[in-house]
């Protein structure tokens, strides 16, 4: 067991070998898939194969997003997770071991979201979404057994990447239904829209995470804005924009406390985890 333990990469320890070239690698393989299949098409494929935003424009289901506002919140985070692969070439042994200790969950996200991209142009919806879910596994597994990492780490790696996963689900999952656009699937739609609210608000209440309430608010908003687009006159747009404001009236409510220092965690995690810092407290 121990030796199983010792082999295990995802396992918990003080200490963690950094594997840099294949963090960087698959980092570099997520943002190449998915610029090039922002502006191309794929060439292969039996079914429809579109690019990435012409597939959410294709359909009009209750959860299809604004492109512009969904790609900026995919370009702010594909620089945060420059910012945190830097980290992994730092000289601070605290702070290579932390960045090295999410490693590989990091490495397995990349690689979900490569195999996901490459599906859902191709409109293999029913794979893409297994990839999804499994990403959502992965990504659940990493932020409730480290709960409490530095923002250089939490924001890149576990946050960011797990609100869109969730919302993804929905996204990706309501193209895959039949008949996506039919009033039944709307009004499924209608009901499903506020689990992102629950959902939110579970990580605001339980863990103070204004950054979890952040981005799933600015994805609320590219919703919205899609669906106001799409119909004036639905319910849609007004749930998403209502969810939007209090996530992010409720983020605020945690994020100006703890930015002023009058909390003293951003999250409450377990003793005897490798990050012993507050999120607040630690040294980019």
């Amino acid at each position: 067991m121990e030796r199983l333990h010792h082999i295990n990469p995802f396992a918990k320890r003080d200490s963690h070998s950094k594997n840099t070239v294949l963090t960087t690698v698959t980092w570099l393989l997520s943002i190449v898939v998915s610029v090039y299949y922002t502006f191309h098409s794929p060439h292969d494929g039996v079914w429809p194969r579109r690019k990435i935003w012409h597939q959410n424009d294709a359909f009009y289901t209750a959860f299809r997003m604004n492109h512009i506002i969904a790609s900026i919140y995919w370009i702010v985070l594909f620089v945060l997770q420059g910012g945190y692969i830097a980290h992994l070439f730092s000289g601070n042994v605290e702070t290579l071991n932390a960045a090295c200790s999410v490693g590989s969950h990091f490495i397995v996200n990349n690689l979900f979201h490569f195999a996901f991209v490459m599906l859902f142009v191709r409109s293999y919806f029913g794979w893409a979404e297994l990839f999804i879910i499994l990403n959502f596994i992965n990504l659940s597994s990493l932020y409730f057994r480290h709960p409490g990492y530095a923002r250089f780490i939490h924001t890149p790696v576990v946050s960011g990447p797990l609100a869109w996963t969730f919302v993804a689900i929905y996204w990706n999952g309501a193209i895959m239904v039949p008949h996506p656009d039919s009033l039944v699937a709307r009004i499924f739609g209608n009901i499903f829209i506020w689990s992102i609210l629950v959902y939110g608000l579970f990580f605001i209440v339980v863990y103070k995470d204004y950054t979890m309430g952040f981005n799933l608010s600015v994805l609320s908003a590219a919703i919205g804005v899609s669906q106001f687009f799409r119909q004036v006159i639905a319910f849609q747009w007004i749930f998403a924009f209502i969810i939007m404001a209090i996530l992010f009236i409720a983020t605020v409510v945690v994020a100006v406390p703890a930015a002023t220092g009058k909390d003293v965690k951003f999250a409450r995690a377990r003793e005897g985890d490798t990050e012993r810092a507050p999120l607040l407290g630690e040294h980019n």
